[in-house]
């Protein structure tokens, strides 16, 4: 019984024309079995890879081009931007805001589940019931809950972060000296980043409180952010906004040191094992780096910030108006228990890791966008001496 298909020597000797193919080869190509491809097939099969390879470069090579043009107009308006410098560390703000605040509005339906998970473990069996559920009852909308604060709020608490961050770092290296600066990296990198983040989550706060009320109560008791902001400061003052700043710290600045220090260090671990040095390589692969390094860092984030996650969630949702923040923390620890504290950590592991990737790629790309390096993979404290 002949194959089912024709060798590839056959195929190549039928393709390249009948006058150089042998008698016997020819009659194979030109009459195969009813079990065998036709060969016709096989050329357009590869005709149309071809063609949608060469697409894509097109394709790819026209968006590099426009990318650069963009680039290029933008740098010229904004002028050159020295590193470490006022134009600089705005530029870092802009980019901490991208991408904190499009991100986070990006995946409202894996942390409305999740907080409501949180606020209810008998709600739903699973995620994808949850989603099921919500979409029946209240459509895309209700899928959507709560993107108004998260947008207004995460957008503020990346300008922050990340511009605070880059801030700190300059700073906390100057005093360390440049020897001691590379010497105790990492240790540079925790304290920049919980110092940044001890600011930011000033500004999230009140948009975290509206959020969570929000998504934590069915119906949602505001239209919107703004109008949750008003309803809570009429009825509680400013500081129904701020009464779960204490958990959140607990929860943002750990979260924020395991995910800058060990990004830090996993892009410097990534470029150590690739051959050549980290400007040998184009912006694409610079921004993979990014996201590879960001994505193992938010797992780690998840694991170490989850049980405080769990308890601002539960603080905003249950905690009673002038109740003392050590009694709301003991009396909510009571009825969920240490197991409690884990509830719905799988999701949030699959959303911060996919939202930690996603962050540090936007914050390079609009870094490289403006003519700035992207973060990590040199030694950037030692550079900034020379």
């Amino acid at each position: 019984m002949p194959p089912l298909y024709p060798g590839q020597d056959i195929l190549r000797r039928c393709f390249a024309g009948a006058q150089e193919t042998p008698a016997p080869v020819l009659e194979t190509c030109s009459q195969p079995s009813r079990y065998q491809a036709r060969p016709d097939l096989y050329s357009a099969a590869f005709s149309t890879v071809d063609d949608a390879k060469g697409k894509a470069h097109k394709l790819s090579a026209e968006a590099a081009r426009e990318f650069e043009k963009a680039s290029a107009a933008a740098q010229a308006k904004a002028g050159k931007v020295e590193l470490y410098t006022g134009k600089y560390y705005a530029a870092c703000t802009f980019g901490g805001l991208l991408a904190c605040g499009l991100t986070h509005t990006w995946v409202t339906p894996l942390d409305l589940v999740k907080t409501r998970r949180q606020v209810d473990s008998t709600l739903y069996t699973s995620n994808v019931q949850a989603w099921s559920k919500i979409y029946r009852a209240e459509g895309v909308r209700g899928i959507f809950t709560g993107w108004g604060p998260t947008a207004l709020g995460y957008s503020a608490q990346g300008a922050c972060k990340y511009g605070f961050y880059e801030f700190f770092k300059k700073q906390y290296s100057d005093l360390a000296g440049p020897e001691n600066a590379v010497k105790y990296r990492t240790v540079l990198y925790l304290t920049a980043s919980a110092s940044a983040e001890f600011l930011a989550d000033i500004a999230l706060c009140p948009f975290e409180a509206v959020k969570v009320r929000m998504q934590g109560s069915m119906p949602s008791p505001f239209a919107g952010a703004i109008d949750g902001i008003r309803k809570v400061t009429a009825k509680e003052g400013v500081a129904g906004l701020y009464k779960g700043i204490y958990p959140l710290w607990a929860r943002q600045i750990p979260y924020t040191m395991m995910k800058f220090a060990s990004f830090e260090t996993m892009v410097e671990m990534i470029y150590a094992r690739m051959p050549g040095k980290k400007e040998d390589y184009g912006k694409a692969a610079q921004t993979g780096v990014s996201f590879t390094a960001g994505y193992l860092a938010g797992i780690l984030c998840a694991a170490v910030s989850h049980p405080a996650d769990v308890m601002v969630s539960k603080l905003n949702a249950y905690r009673n108006p002038g109740e003392a923040f050590g009694g709301a923390m003991g009396r909510i620890y009571k009825d969920i228990g240490f197991s409690g504290l884990w509830n719905g950590l799988p999701v949030r592991i699959v959303m911060i890791g996919t939202l930690t990737g996603l962050q540090w790629m936007i914050y390079d790309y609009f870094k490289i966008f403006m003519g700035l390096p992207t973060t990590g993979g040199t030694s950037q404290v030692a550079d900034k001496k020379e």
